[in-house]
């Protein structure tokens, strides 16, 4: 499975349908050097039409948003899609930062990802995820504009907006920041619900 494609359809399926049925986003401190954001987004549409020749799916959303949608041969069980399904799409992103004591090694940057569909005969459903870790230096601190700059494994430096100014008073030039970007994506057709 294509992750790039599947996170791509997944956001323009966010993107086009605005509107989510839940948004949960939270801050929690697993120890006090690591501090943790992450997001839960999730997005329900019923399936309008289906064009089996252009292999398209016409989607509304839950504010009468309308999306045509190209579903890609990774799909196996396109077949299965009717009218009157519910698309629903959960997309989850976690940000975790945690400050690495001197003299800690740390790798520099690292990835691993996932990726899942449904069986033969079934709804089609997919699933993906995927963890980016990677260690950046602090190079300055500007606590009047609320920015720091870091240098990343690779030697490129970006400036970043802190969201809380006290954190940067928390750093300094020299600490090393480990910072892990988890997402994941699951995309499911289930037949839509008898009404009573």
């Amino acid at each position: 499975m294509n992750w790039k494609r599947m996170v791509g359809g997944g956001m323009l399926i966010g993107v086009v349908l605005a509107g989510g049925t839940g948004l949960e986003a939270g801050e929690t401190k697993a120890k006090p050097e690591v501090v943790t954001r992450a997001r839960l987004v999730t997005l329900t549409a019923t399936v309008e039409a289906v064009d089996a020749a252009k292999r398209q799916v016409t989607l509304k959303g839950p504010k009468g948003n309308v999306a045509t949608v190209d579903v890609g041969e990774q799909v196996k069980n396109f077949p299965q899609i009717q009218v009157g399904d519910n698309v629903v799409v959960k997309y989850y992103e976690a940000v975790a930062l945690r400050l690495v004591p001197p003299g800690e090694a740390t790798p520099g940057a690292g990835a691993t990802g996932a990726a899942a569909t449904a069986q033969p005969g079934q709804k089609p459903a997919a699933l993906g995820a995927r963890e980016v870790t990677a260690t950046v230096t602090v190079e300055a601190i500007d606590l009047k504009a609320g920015t720091a700059t870091v240098k990343g494994p690779e030697g490129n430096s970006v400036t970043v907006k802190a969201r809380d100014r006290k954190n940067l008073e928390k750093i300094k030039v020299g600490d090393r920041i480990e910072i892990t970007y988890t997402e994941a994506i699951a995309i499911s057709v289930e037949k839509a619900k008898k009404k009573s």
